[in-house]
């Protein structure tokens, strides 16, 4: 299964909340009392976006955290590439020479296709978009076919 880690999740969410409310600084104890996630972590994950030039820090007494740009400029592909690393489904994808069977995978070609088709559905989504809340989708999946064993022939 593909899964974001918890600290990415949390991260959407805090970027949400500062672009939920633009032009105004936000203390990190706000964000994690309105986000419900415990102050550490919250100051934690802020770090790591602030190094990624996706928030902007103000000190003093009246200082903060905000967005580095406008929500509308930053993509949730972006903010993955921040807390996550790069997009890669497969180490391939994203990290090219670190697999010894790369030069004759056969199947290599298929995974770069599918790692660029999510990657860019990841980029056509911006943070301005994730603030509107949506509907859940029902989304309706098919079970698995069977597979098929070969018979033995005598």
């Amino acid at each position: 299964m593909l899964r974001m880690s918890k600290l990415t999740d949390y991260g959407t969410v805090i970027l949400t909340y500062l672009a939920s409310q633009p032009g105004r600084l936000h203390a990190a104890s706000e964000i994690a009392e309105q986000i419900r996630v415990a102050p550490p972590t919250v100051s934690k994950v802020l770090k790591t976006l602030v190094r990624g030039g996706l928030v902007a820090s103000h000190r003093g007494t009246k200082g903060g955290y905000a967005l580095a740009r406008p929500a509308e400029r930053i993509t949730v592909a972006q903010v993955l590439a921040v807390l996550e690393g790069p997009i890669g489904l497969t180490e391939c994808s994203s990290n090219p020479g670190q697999c010894v069977q790369e030069t004759s995978c056969s199947v290599r070609g298929n995974w770069q296709r599918i790692n660029l088709a999510i990657r860019r559905a990841l980029e056509d989504v911006t943070l301005a978009e994730m603030v509107q809340p949506m509907k859940p989708q029902t989304v309706r999946v098919a079970p698995p076919k069977p597979l098929r064993r070969a018979s033995a022939t005598t």
